[in-house]
């Protein structure tokens, strides 16, 4: 969230704003909730407009100019939008109140901890297979977790290989979660732009690949001649693994409700992962009145400082909307690709998002604009090819370049460059990845389609 003032009149409206749009997008298939909804997320945008970002007024100034056009144009594309905004927003809102509620657990001290035990292959791996399953209920608050502990290694014993090492893990395990993640807001985005693709489709194959993503991190990493700097207290025995086993299990229970929702519920994959994580959150915060002290409370957080994300989230889910309906007006209902084309297509589309990243573009604007472009024209049988190279290119960008959210959170805590993280530590292996997730991409189309 952004840092902004969360008391105060106007806070308190735009956080009422921000959970009446939460709730309009869980009753989103009740006449009229939808338009609610994206109305309320407006306004509380129109009233944080101070605290956006500049990509943030871009993408809303876009939203703006396509509403005018499509109100000309294409007016039933608007209903669309306004389904689209309220439900992304809706899971991105839920995703932030688990975030919240879990960082206030106990358990993440530990957990970090035993990220930084044994020898470096492992403790790399460790750091970065244990940010990628923080990353699944915590979101970017793992990365600010292990951060600090990184942090504060440094801040003990000074810059060495094993920090930055371990910088390397952080960034790429948060990477590797927009790949695999049944969270994540890279995934449920691709099937929402790919109808007829399923997420444990996409999860069968991207999850392999996120894990050959974050093994092969081990061939670009700095030998450590150092011996490991000791001043974190480790738990042992059945008491290290404890911590895991509870997130674990909170995680496992939101997959399995989500999987269940979206299959023999017949609910839409977002609104599945947003209800299945709001029954987490309904339970976090149960649990949190009840063992807290009477006199302190439990309070949900305050929503206020949300704006830019209800602007990147629901205005690039908007915009989706509206393109993918002219895409199909303009391109016309019958127009395609040659057969070579959409291999071509596919093995660029992580590229796409790389290049975008490097300019500072979200990747939930090229994942719009390249699910609502493409969605529509590309071949139904050959879909898993496109949603590869959507959630790939994704997590490879999150984790490999400098403009990231992510990567300017570990630089904020570390103090280790961005931009040293991009060209200097993480570029070669993004540049392998890509290769692999977009060859990955043009096969999985050539044989589909074929």
């Amino acid at each position: 969230m952004t840092q902004t003032p969360s008391t105060g009149p106007l806070a308190l409206t735009r956080s009422a704003l921000a959970y009446l749009a939460l709730l309009c997008g869980v009753l989103s298939l009740v006449p009229g909730m939808a338009v609610v909804g994206a109305s309320a997320i407006v306004l509380a945008i129109l009233l944080g407009w101070r605290d956006l970002r500049l990509v943030a007024r871009i993408i809303f100034g876009l939203l703006v100019a396509m509403s005018l056009l499509a109100l000309v144009d294409e007016p039933s594309a608007l209903m669309d939008g306004a389904v689209n905004m309220t439900r992304l927003t809706a899971l991105i809102l839920t995703v932030m109140l688990l975030s919240s509620l879990l960082g206030r657990s106990s358990d993440l001290e530990r957990i970090s901890a035993t990220l930084f035990a044994g020898r470096p292959a492992v403790r790399y791996l460790s750091v970065t297979f244990g940010t990628t399953v923080l990353s699944v209920p915590l979101n970017f608050g793992s990365v600010g977790v292990v951060s600090s502990m990184i942090a504060g290694q440094v801040r003990r014993h000074g810059d060495s290989a094993m920090a930055r090492n371990a910088s390397r893990g952080t960034l790429r395990g948060f990477g590797a979660s927009p790949t695999c993640s049944p969270l994540s807001i890279s995934v449920v985005m691709t099937v929402t732009f790919l109808p007829g693709l399923h997420s444990w489709q996409l999860i069968a194959f991207s999850l392999p690949l996120a894990v050959v993503y974050l093994l092969s991190g081990l061939l670009f990493t700095e030998r450590e001649t150092e011996a490991l700097a000791q001043g974190d207290a480790v738990d042992t025995g059945l008491r290290k693994y404890l911590p895991w086993l509870r997130f674990m299990a909170i995680i496992g229970a939101i997959c399995v409700g989500a999987f269940v929702l979206s299959g023999p519920g017949g609910l839409s994959y977002s609104k599945a992962v947003t209800l299945s994580c709001l029954g987490a959150v309904a339970v976090l915060f149960v649990h949190g009145l009840v063992s807290s002290p009477r006199d302190k409370g439990n309070p949900l957080p305050s929503m206020a400082p949300v704006s830019n994300e209800l602007v990147i989230v629901g205005g690039s889910a908007f915009l989706g909307a509206l393109i993918s309906s002219f895409a199909l007006k303009w391109l016309g209902a019958g127009f395609s690709l040659p057969g070579w084309g959409y291999p071509v297509v596919a093995a660029l589309v992580p590229w796409v998002f790389f290049a975008g990243g490097m300019i500072g573009l979200n990747p939930i604007v090229i994942g719009t604009l390249t699910g609502g472009v493409l969605g529509p024209i590309w071949p139904p049988e050959a879909v898993l090819g496109l949603g590869i190279g959507i959630v790939s290119g994704w997590g490879i960008t999150t984790g490999g370049t400098p403009y990231s959210a992510n990567s300017l959170l570990m630089e904020r805590i570390t103090g280790y460059s961005a931009r040293v993280a991009a060209y200097r530590w993480n570029l070669v292996h993004s540049v392998v990845s890509l290769l692999a997730g977009g060859m990955l991409a043009a096969a999985l189309t050539w044989y589909l389609a074929s």
